[in-house]
């Protein structure tokens, strides 16, 4: 999405990113929180370390050349713990449900992320747009975060799968990589990342229902 940086944003008088980490941070089991972002959030976060949410993050970490690269950096930072869970900065709309399924689904499985099912008729097409086949979307799901893993397992996905991690578009693809199982949790509709403009639009209006529904 371009112009302002999206975690930024105002979302109902706190910007996104203040919005995500609250949810994390109102984990009760929560150990341990690092944010890996750009060198413009960090400078910018710094500013604001000693007001919540931002006060409840521990380590706050420069990323990587790729996504998976920036993870493995929070990876570094972040101490041995039984469980990992992994969320888009940008998602904010995270439901405390679905965080805590995705932590009963990593302790039952090892590795499990937040998935819906898809609802489109999904096409594969050739390079020249010429329809090859129609997938079976019963058996398809779209991925989200949060990703959720037990510590060790991921930590050895990362060292096993070492530079590839590059190629791969989330944490699940690592472990996937690494020959280990994945499993899926249900996660929500509104667990929305916000990419573009519309994105932005409608997580702004889903904000603004929840607080009438449910207060901030």
């Amino acid at each position: 999405m371009a112009g302002p940086d999206k975690l930024w944003i105002d979302l109902g008088g706190r910007p996104v990113l203040a919005r995500t980490i609250a949810a994390i941070a109102a984990l009760p089991a929560l150990a341990e929180l690092v944010v890996v972002g750009s060198p413009e959030t960090l400078r910018r976060a710094a500013e604001l370390v000693g007001d919540p949410p931002w006060s409840r993050v521990d380590h706050w970490v420069s990323g990587g050349a790729t996504r998976q690269d920036s993870v493995y950096c929070g990876l570094e930072a972040l101490g041995s713990h039984p469980i990992i869970l992994i969320h888009d900065g940008a998602r904010p709309l995270v439901r405390r449900a679905t965080l805590e399924r995705g932590v009963a689904a990593a302790e039952a499985h090892g590795a499990a992320l937040a998935a819906i099912p898809v609802t489109d008729t999904v096409k594969v097409v050739d390079q020249d747009d010429r329809v090859r086949s129609t997938l079976d979307r019963a058996a398809l799901r779209a991925a989200q975060t949060p990703q959720v893993f037990a510590g060790p397992l991921l930590r050895q996905a990362y060292e096993r799968v070492g530079a590839a991690r590059a190629g791969c578009t989330d944490d699940a693809a690592v472990v996937e990589l690494a020959g280990l199982p994945v499993y899926t949790f249900p996660g929500e509709r509104d667990n929305l990342k916000v990419s573009t403009r519309a994105d932005l639009a409608l997580v702004k209006a889903l904000w603004a229902a929840r607080v009438e529904e449910e207060g901030e």
